[in-house]
């Protein structure tokens, strides 16, 4: 029980940082590229958890080197390559889609990946009963109340940030599968390295990166980097060795909240009463998944 409410705390404050990012995130891409931006900022994140490994092999302590160690290095590898391929997929579409669709419509459709990631669970044999999907449609209500307040059309944004939500929904999956078996600060690393260096592949490939243009967007990028991803994607990994799948999408959903929460507090930014009702919904969807215990559904 003490894990668990570890892992949610750890979740919960993944939301948070992702929430208070979109600001820096939208201020980056007036300077930059969408490739550019995922590349720099993902590098960034990989050079910021190079001193936390490393001071964790000096004061860890070091073990004997073994066939178990090898085959450990053999799956880190393989899973930091394959979730920083996803994570790149991802950033993509949210960064590309962004720039055709409303905040309001991509951050709705973005969370979309709390109905995604037990759908795709049902295909793995995972069970999912029916007092959870009660919180994910009250989840999902919360969040069109809370970020859609234009008239519902679709575009070609809606479609790539729809993408994301189904990238994202396949790293959630994948973490819960890699995190127990490795080491998650050395996985983050991976990932973000994979990911950074796909991002300069396609911004040479697709854009023109200049180093002018990306030292006037170092502030957003330093941001993002170091704490939307090199912290945020870390404690993600390390709060669902603890969480099953399921309710760590519900929880990390809370994004939406906080992103309201940080333009109010950020940019002056009122909320109506129809955003604090769409909060409320949210919250509430998280506290009944967790405190009624709701994790115990899921296989």
């Amino acid at each position: 029980m003490r894990s668990q409410i570890r892992g949610i705390l750890l979740l919960s404050l993944t939301a948070f940082i992702w929430g208070t990012a979109f600001v820096a995130q939208s201020v980056g891409m007036d300077h930059i590229g969408p490739m550019t931006f995922i590349a720099v900022r993902f590098l960034i994140a990989t050079l910021s958890l190079l001193p936390v490994i490393c001071a964790k092999s000096l004061f860890g302590g070091r073990r004997a080197a073994s066939e178990r160690d090898s085959d450990n290095a053999r799956m880190l590898l393989k899973s930091g390559v394959i979730c920083g391929i996803v994570i790149f997929v991802c950033g993509t579409f949210q960064q590309v889609g962004i720039q055709y669709t409303t905040v309001g419509k991509s951050g709705f459709i973005t969370t979309l990946y709390i109905v995604i990631v037990p759908i795709f669970g049902l295909f793995l044999g995972k069970h999912v009963r029916w007092r959870t999907w009660c919180c994910i449609a009250l989840a999902i209500a919360g969040m069109y109340i809370l970020c859609v307040n234009e008239s519902v059309s679709i575009n070609k944004g809606d479609v790539y940030t729809f993408f994301c939500a189904v990238s994202y929904a396949v790293h959630i999956l994948l973490v819960d599968r890699y995190s127990p078996l490795v080491d998650g600060v050395k996985l983050s690393c991976i990932q973000f390295f994979v990911c950074g260096v796909c991002g300069f592949i396609a911004a040479f490939i697709f854009e023109t990166p200049e180093w002018s243009s990306i030292a006037s967007a170092m502030a957003p990028l330093l941001y993002t980097g170091v704490l939307s991803s090199g912290v945020a994607f870390t404690l993600q990994v390390l709060g669902q060795r603890d969480v099953k799948p399921v309710a760590a999408s519900l929880v990390m959903s809370l994004e939406s909240v906080f992103a309201v929460l940080a333009g109010w507090l950020i940019l002056s930014q009122l909320l109506t009463l129809k955003e604090i009702a769409g909060c409320a919904m949210i919250f509430a969807a998280n506290i009944m998944v967790q405190v009624l215990g709701f994790k115990k559904d899921v296989a």
